[in-house]
């Protein structure tokens, strides 16, 4: 990578990888990463790309190489290709679990766990082989709670805190249909959150949520809330499918940005939906991965935030998602022996 002389000092270069790197979400993501979206515009990137061992993916892994040679992009330091997660995991500091079978019409989320939690298995062990210690692993493949649950118990020398599931694509949902149905812009929302599992029994929470300064229960009816808003959000991902054919991408490509963009340098005290691994806050199962509202603190820390009301209503709701997630997890306990 050669710089301008008048070029700002750079930060250290930072080692990313990216699962799936051919795929929809895959191609949404590299370009957003390589131009300074995460990581900021004064750190340089290594590209470390995993993809199947098969003529077509690596095939079509080397023209959007191509596209990334390129774009020129000056915080590009360097592309690496492989089909051996051990190399795409070497050093690395931030990793986007992406490659997965999407779901597609029709399909159970019993038969992505089936198809999905041998990937997130081995790549859980090439993690915990190769990866940077303090390494921030963000799982984007579905189920993502629970492939990130995968993933953490097959690494089991690095800290659970490495390990976060993708519930930022639900809470920037709920945070448009909001905004949609208010007038008011994104930004002047705050205090959303979303619980549970990345599936239909999420449950999006606007009890403390404020639109422009004024509390959110006070601009939406709760007829509104209940028969549009929360079918809305947690039956998006269905919808979006039904109407293109594919899962979501760029949307989708757009929230991981969003969450690995704040987990490294932080949420400026903004709450921002995480799915984590549960210290028993809010009466999760510890270790259950889970989404919760937390505070991105930089330097690649979080904090669940602790202690909010919950209503009744939401605690059924709550209540409901972690019986899922439970279940979930009992399912593919023998990948995580």
């Amino acid at each position: 990578m050669t710089c301008p002389a008048n070029h700002p000092k750079l930060n250290p270069t930072v080692r990313v990888t990216i699962t799936g790197a051919a795929g929809n979400i895959g191609y949404a993501l590299l370009f957003r990463i390589a131009s300074g979206a995460v990581f900021g515009p004064n750190t340089p990137v290594q590209l470390q790309l995993l993809e199947r061992d098969n003529e077509q993916s690596k095939a079509s892994l080397n023209g959007v190489c191509m596209e990334l040679f390129d774009s020129a992009f000056p915080l590009l330091t360097r592309v690496i290709t492989t089909t051996d997660p051990l190399e795409a995991f070497e050093k690395t500091q931030a990793a986007f679990l992406v490659g997965s079978m999407p779901r597609g019409p029709g399909m159970a989320r019993s038969d992505l766990l089936l198809a999905n939690g041998p990937i997130f298995q081995s790549q859980g062990e090439a993690l915990d082989q190769t990866a940077d210690r303090n390494v921030k692993v963000l799982v984007v493949g579905n189920p993502c709670n629970t492939n990130a649950y995968i993933a953490m118990h097959n690494a089991p020398s690095l800290s659970p805190k490495c390990f976060s599931a993708m519930m930022r694509l639900d809470h920037n949902r709920a945070v448009a249909q909001l905004a949609q149905k208010t007038g008011k812009p994104v930004c002047s929302i705050s205090g959303l959150k979303v619980w549970g599992n990345h599936s239909n029994s999420m449950y999006p929470d606007i009890s403390q949520c404020t639109i422009a300064g004024v509390k959110a229960t006070e601009l939406v009816d709760e007829a509104w809330y209940n028969d549009y808003f929360l079918p809305t959000v947690s039956k998006r991902g269905s919808a979006i499918i039904k109407a293109r054919g594919k899962s979501s991408a760029a949307s989708a490509a757009s929230a991981a940005i969003d969450h690995m963009r704040d987990w490294w340098n932080g949420s400026n005290g903004r709450i921002v939906t995480m799915a984590v691994p549960s210290d028993g806050s809010y009466g999760v199962p510890e270790g259950l991965v889970c989404g919760f509202p937390c505070i991105c603190t930089g330097g690649g820390e979080y904090e669940i935030v602790k202690d909010l009301p919950i209503t009744a209503s939401g605690r059924a709701r709550l209540d409901a998602t972690i019986a899922e997630l439970v279940k979930e997890h009992d399912t593919v306990a023998q990948l995580c022996e």
